[in-house]
């Protein structure tokens, strides 16, 4: 346990940043939020009413917009923080004003990157050292990456995968429970056999304040997800073993997408190619190893979060490009029936 530090959390109402809050909070840290102000305070799921009305009295708000370097000036500069997590910068010139006010003052800044950034690769798993893709999506956070080592302030970048877990605004393990609670058929790009790597919130967030205090994790990338990855189809019968549901009932039907215009529509939450990371570098520098297995994960995320959402009508249930996908008679590609791996080209 490291000695209890002034922190400052860029964020921390939405999901990764809520359970990152909540894990420095029960470290005995004394923490400090930052954001618009415009998101409620949520309590997580494994809190009690008392624990959360704790956190909340022992959290220091300040309401403002990370944008703005007259903001930052002005509402935190002149505060003192050991450690500054920015959960929600996407450009680098959202991180830009943070490092002017703060570089040489404080101990530790600890990035919240991506695993997006690297470049499709035929070598898996990536691995931290691996080619970046400077077009990627994330290429923002790319560039916030160089200017956090080309300024000199001591940072650490933090790259997951897919995240998931109860609270999740993306609708991730979530396009999945809303079908086969359904008996809906479940539709997966290309050959079904892709492999993807998702990481628990909970242990995203605890491998994140692992980092304080450790000398050995400035100016260093850390991956972070399960220690196992799983393929497309896969994950559609583990959804559905963590909903109790028989799992020889689950049909799942492939296609290819680039029959089809979904407009702006996203038909699958996940990129159709492998795409999952070591996270080796991780378990050994932070002494930290993941809690949870993919199953118990789904499991928490299907009784603490999809269960509740259901209740409270708040599913999405768009299944528009389903709709299209399985009503299409010129795909030549059958319900699943165990086809093997080595019977499909990518």
């Amino acid at each position: 346990m490291s000695i209890p530090k002034e922190v400052l959390i860029i964020g921390g109402t939405r999901f990764s940043g809520l359970y990152l809050w909540n894990e420095l909070y029960k470290r005995g840290h004394s923490i400090t939020l930052f954001n618009r102000g415009k998101s409620p305070l949520q309590k997580l799921p494994s809190e009690t009413d008392g624990d959360f009305d704790m956190r909340i009295k022992s959290t220091k708000f300040i309401t403002g917009d990370r944008k703005s370097a007259e903001d930052i000036k002005t509402k935190l500069a002149n505060n003192k923080y050991n450690v500054i997590y920015d959960m929600n910068g996407r450009e680098a010139s959202d991180t830009a004003p943070l490092i002017e006010a703060f570089n040489g003052k404080i101990d530790q800044f600890v990035y919240m990157s991506s695993a997006g950034v690297y470049k499709k690769s035929a070598l898996m798993p990536h691995r931290e050292e691996d080619e970046v893709d400077l077009k990627s999506r994330h290429k923002g956070k790319l560039a916030t990456e160089e200017l956090l080592r080309y300024s000199g302030i001591p940072f650490t970048s933090i790259r997951p995968t897919y995240i998931y877990g109860a609270l999740n605004y993306n609708p991730l393990e979530q396009y999945f429970f809303e079908r086969l609670d359904m008996g809906r058929t479940v539709c997966i790009p290309g050959h079904g056999q892709h492999i993807t790597g998702l990481g628990h919130v909970q242990d995203l967030a605890e491998a994140m304040a692992e980092v304080i205090e450790r000398e050995r994790t400035k100016e260093e990338i850390y991956n972070i997800q399960d220690t196992q990855s799983v393929t497309f189809e896969s994950l559609v019968f583990l959804c559905a073993q963590a909903m109790g549901l028989d799992t020889k009932k689950v049909q799942i039907k492939l296609y290819d997408k680039s029959m089809f215009d979904f407009g702006e529509k996203k038909a699958f939450p996940m990129r159709e190619q492998h795409f999952f990371c070591s996270v080796n570098k991780a378990m050994s520098h932070l002494d930290w190893t993941p809690k949870y297995n993919m199953l118990d994960g789904l499991k928490d995320s299907y009784k603490n979060d999809f269960v509740h959402k259901k209740a409270l009508n708040k599913l999405k249930l768009d299944f528009t490009c389903d709709d299209m996908i399985l009503s299409d008679d010129r795909l030549k590609v059958q319900l699943y029936s165990g086809m093997p791996v080595d019977t499909v080209n990518e």
